[in-house]
């Protein structure tokens, strides 16, 4: 999931910026910072490597980690004496999901897992659509499914449209926060890279909720190309050791257990 934190550290700083539309930028300044993509991202992360409660989890990671800039309707539910799901089809389900297309050691398990992961807070259909489709193209990218039958098969099953390019989105993309209007422009930024760095270039340059697109991007590009170690160390310089921490085990863990069943199969139980 290193590749959606880097992501989400990257945007940071364009968010909110429709005007900026360039490819050209640095990817990373002393304000880049990691948001609430993230928090979620690992909280995601801490739940399905420790068998834990999606919901409460990530309830736990909001208090934690306040002002992160979560939307008005998540704050809300954190705040909350009883948190309930509340219909949501925003990006957020989408930019939390990385782990569990990692996790996964099968489509079915990605979204099924996705689905879980969605479902305390994003429970409308768009909002599990969304989670499944990125988790989906990250379990097929990690088989070697390459660009076209990653979107043909992103298409089939979620209906999304991904015929249009980076340029032809560039051109005419407006701040969006639902998953219908980031998922399947997200995807596009990843499946028309050349590598990670580029995907997340990519998905910068379109405007709009840069952090999340570019944190879906670089999740699925990841899967695609790996992590270069000057992006990674810069993301993971700018975590607090908690998180960190969790980052690590899991990719330890994912890396160790890909091929076995292990802790994975008793902590998804």
């Amino acid at each position: 999931m290193l590749g959606a934190i880097a992501g989400d550290i990257v945007g940071s700083v364009y968010e909110f910026n429709d005007d900026f539309k360039s490819k050209e930028f640095p990817l990373f300044v002393p304000e880049s910072r990691f948001t609430d993509d993230t928090v979620h991202a690992v909280a995601v992360a801490d739940a399905i490597l420790n068998g834990l409660d999606f919901g409460e989890t990530i309830l736990r990671y909001t208090r934690k980690y306040q002002d992160r800039g979560y939307g008005a309707r998540l704050a809300e539910w954190a705040r909350s004496n009883d948190p309930t799901p509340y219909e949501s089809y925003g990006n957020g389900s989408a930019m939390r999901v990385s782990p569990a297309g990692w996790w996964a050691r099968s489509l079915d398990e990605a979204l099924e897992l996705s689905e879980r992961s969605a479902e305390p807070t994003h429970n409308h259909p768009e909002g599990i659509k969304g989670a499944q489709a990125t988790a989906a193209a990250i379990r097929l990218a990690r088989e070697g499914a390459g660009p076209r039958d990653i979107a043909g098969e992103i298409t089939r099953r979620f209906g999304y449209d991904l015929s249009a390019t980076v340029d032809e989105i560039r051109s005419v993309y407006e701040y969006n926060e639902t998953c219908q209007g980031t998922v399947p422009e997200a995807v596009v930024c990843a499946l028309e890279a050349v590598d990670l760095e580029d995907a997340l270039r990519n998905a910068v340059s379109i405007g709009g909720d840069s952090d999340t697109l570019a944190c879906i991007a670089g999740s699925i590009a990841e899967a695609m190309f790996g992590v270069p170690d000057e992006i990674a160390g810069e993301a993971l310089a700018r975590l607090d050791d908690d998180l960190t921490g969790v980052v690590l085990e899991f990719q330890s863990v994912v890396q160790a257990t890909k091929n076995t069943h292990g802790r994975r199969k008793k902590n998804a139980d």
